[in-house]
C-alpha cells in the first residue's frame, strides 16, 4: 500500500463543457462563464489549471470541454498538450465526462488517481486547496476509497445538494496522518428548503456536494461496472483509442449521442458505499448567477456592487456590470433596488435580482427568435 500517491501518477480532469446560461449577456455559447474574466486577469477555466498546477504536472492535465468553446479553451491553455483538450460530440451530463476523463487517465497510467473538478469555482485560498487536494489524491491512491471534497457551509444555502458525514476516519495502517480530516460519507442529500438547510448547518455534520471528486482508474472503473455496466462498457472502448486523438474522436462522434444522460452523482456518488469527503476548509464559492458576483465585487455604501462608471441616486443592492469594450458610457440610475443591470456590446439585461435563475428561460426563448439567436 503506497503511503503517497507519485506526482508523475495524480491526472486532473476539468469539466468544462457548460453553458453557462444565466450569465448571459456576457454568457455565450462559444464564450461561456468558465472561459470569462469576471474577476481578476484570469478566467475561470485558467484558474481552475493554475491552481492544480503546483501538485500536478501539465502533461497530466485534461480539460473536456465541447466542440463550440475547443478554438477558444486551446487559445486560453497554450501550456497543456493540444491532445489533452478533449471535446464532447454532444453534452451527455457529468457521469459520461468522467467515463471518458477515466479512460484518457487510463490509457496514460493504470496506477493514476485522477481529480475531477468544475473549470468555473472561486477558490481564493490556493494553498489551503492544494493540500486538502494533496491530501485527497494521497488517501484515494492508498485503496479503494472514492474522494469527494465537502465545503462546510456558511450560511443555509438551498442551491447545492449536502453531504450527511459520519465519523472521523484514522489514517490507513503504514500511511502518514494527513492534514486534512477525512470522514465517512452516510448520504448525499438534494437541494434542500431553507429550513431543512438551516437544520444541517446547525447540525455541523453536513457539506455542500462542490462535484470535486478524487479516485484511482481502478477505483471509478470499479464503480463503473458494478452500477453503471453501460458507462464501463463505453470505458473500456475509449480506453483502447483514448492514445489516438483521431479514432478517438470518431468512436466519441459515433457512440456519445447514444449515451445514457445522467450525473455523476446520481449515477455512482448516491450508489457507492466506500465513499469519503475530505474537509474543504478553505474559502469556496460557485458562481452560478449574477447575483453571487456580489459577494466578490467591492459594494458601495448603499450595497451596491458595480463593476462600471456607475452614478446613481437612492438605489441600492443592485449589481451592475459594464462589459462593453468600446464607447463606454456612464450607467446613472435613478431609485432601482436588488437588480441586475449588464450592459455588452450588443445587448442589455435588466432583471430583478430574485428572478437571476430565469435569465436560463430568457436564452431559450432567444434562440428560438430568427432575429435573436445570434445574441446566444
Amino acid at each position: 500500500m503506497k503511503a503517497k500517491s507519485d506526482i508523475k501518477d495524480r491526472f486532473v480532469i476539468i469539466m468544462a463543457g457548460g453553458r453557462g446560461e444565466r450569465f448571459w449577456p456576457l454568457s455565450r455559447e462559444k464564450m461561456p462563464k468558465q472561459l470569462l474574466t469576471l474577476l481578476g486577469k484570469r478566467s475561470f477555466l485558467q484558474s481552475a489549471v493554475d491552481r492544480v498546477l503546483p501538485i500536478v504536472p501539465a502533461k497530466n492535465i485534461f480539460v473536456i470541454t465541447n466542440a463550440a468553446q475547443l478554438p477558444e479553451v486551446r487559445k486560453q491553455l497554450p501550456k497543456i498538450p493540444k491532445d489533452n483538450l478533449v471535446a464532447e460530440p454532444v453534452g451527455r451530463d457529468t457521469c459520461a465526462a468522467v467515463t471518458l476523463g477515466a479512460a484518457l487517465v487510463g490509457a496514460r497510467s493504470t496506477t493514476g488517481v485522477m481529480a475531477v473538478l468544475p473549470a468555473d469555482h472561486v477558490i481564493p485560498e490556493e494553498k489551503k486547496f492544494q493540500q486538502v487536494l494533496s491530501d485527497a489524491f494521497d488517501v484515494a491512491a492508498q485503496g479503494q476509497a472514492i474522494v469527494t471534497i465537502g465545503i462546510k457551509p456558511n450560511e443555509p444555502a438551498t442551491g447545492y445538494g449536502y453531504i450527511q458525514t459520519g465519523n472521523v476516519l484514522p489514517a490507513a495502517s503504514g500511511a502518514k496522518k494527513t492534514k486534512t480530516t477525512f470522514f465517512k460519507a452516510e448520504k448525499f442529500v438534494e437541494k434542500p428548503d431553507f429550513q431543512r438547510a438551516q437544520e444541517y448547518v446547525n447540525s455541523g455534520q453536513y457539506r455542500w456536494n462542490a462535484g470535486m471528486f478524487v479516485w484511482s482508474f481502478i477505483t471509478v472503473t470499479n464503480g463503473l461496472e458494478k452500477h453503471q455496466p453501460e458507462m464501463f462498457a463505453a470505458c473500456q472502448r475509449w480506453f483502447k483509442v483514448a492514445n489516438h486523438p483521431a479514432k478517438l474522436a470518431k468512436v466519441l462522434a459515433k457512440e456519445y449521442p447514444e449515451i445514457k444522460k445522467v450525473s455523476i452523482d446520481y449515477a455512482l456518488m448516491e450508489k457507492a458505499q466506500n465513499v469519503i469527503v475530505a474537509d474543504g476548509a478553505f474559502e469556496w464559492d460557485d458562481l452560478g448567477a449574477w447575483p453571487a458576483l456580489a459577494r466578490h465585487v467591492k459594494q458601495d455604501a448603499e450595497g451596491n456592487a458595480a463593476v462600471a462608471d456607475f452614478i446613481h441616486v437612492d438605489a441600492a443592492r443592485n449589481i451592475i456590470f459594464d462589459a462593453r469594450t468600446k464607447n463606454r458610457t456612464p450607467i446613472a440610475i435613478v431609485g432601482l433596488r436588488d437588480s441586475i443591470l449588464v450592459q455588452t456590446d450588443d445587448a442589455v439585461l435588466l432583471a430583478h435580482k430574485s428572478q437571476a435563475q430565469k435569465i436560463k428561460e430568457l436564452v431559450k426563448k432567444l434562440s428560438e427568435d430568427a432575429r435573436l439567436k445570434k445574441l446566444v
